[in-house]
């Protein structure tokens, strides 16, 4: 979780300097740093979660069935 908010600050960061840059807009540069990352890091969370999902259905797949010994692809 800690990797997860140490993101969320440096996509805060990054978006606000991007859309002030952009604008000249310190209101607009805050709105950007906060919906837009925000939006982002949620799906950072879901994006590990599925992927989580696909690399443990990979490792299933490779285990050695355990009645004959292949390997299960």
């Amino acid at each position: 979780m800690a990797k997860t908010f140490s993101f969320a600050a440096v996509h805060f960061s990054v978006a606000f300097t991007v859309g002030y840059l952009m604008t000249g807009s310190v209101w607009v540069g805050g709105a950007l740093a906060l919906v837009e990352p925000a939006c982002n890091t949620v799906a950072l969370h879901f994006h590990e979660k599925v992927w989580k999902r696909i690399e443990a259905r990979g490792q299933a797949a490779r285990q050695p069935d355990a009645a004959s010994g292949a390997v299960a692809l």
